[in-house]
């Protein structure tokens, strides 16, 4: 392939289609998510991520799971943390089998900040899909998120 070959040139719009329809849902929900809440979508999403964790084995997530979840590097995810920690949404302790691992917890308050958040977040990302639906180069795009079921 060269790099005027038509199916790269596709490929190359397409990636650029989900760029943009990322771009406009994340900074639609982040402009909810802050107005109301004060918190930002990586926050939330890293909220969201350690609500999800379970005291079972296996059910506590290791800070580079946590960044792969959240898709930020391990300092980034890090610095995250500390931010959220300083508000009393997170906490972290010590693995109680292994002293080198570090757990993060959502504490009471980052519960309720969470669920209070859902609500908003969920109706943005609505928002924003309805909007990018509207555009021809995004549709199927959209269609294509809507239909995705993602196994839980």
């Amino acid at each position: 392939m060269t790099a005027t070959d038509p199916a790269l040139t596709a490929l190359s719009q397409s990636w650029c289609a989900l760029s943009l329809l990322h771009g406009r849902i994340d900074a639609h929900i982040e402009k909810a998510l802050q107005g109301r809440h004060s918190l930002s979508v990586r926050e939330y999403s890293l909220l969201d991520v350690l609500s999800r964790q379970h005291s079972g084995p296996g059910g506590h997530l290791r800070m580079q799971q946590v960044a792969d979840a959240v898709v930020l590097s391990q300092s980034a995810t890090t610095r995250l943390v500390t931010r959220l920690e300083d508000r009393g949404l997170l906490t972290r302790y010590l693995c109680e089998t292994d002293r080198r691992g570090i757990y993060t917890d959502v504490t009471d308050a980052g519960q309720a900040l969470l669920a209070e958040a859902r609500p908003t977040n969920d109706a943005a990302l609505r928002e924003a899909l309805d909007e990018a639906a509207k555009n021809t180069e995004l549709a199927p795009l959209v269609r294509a998120v809507e239909e995705l079921r993602v196994p839980t």
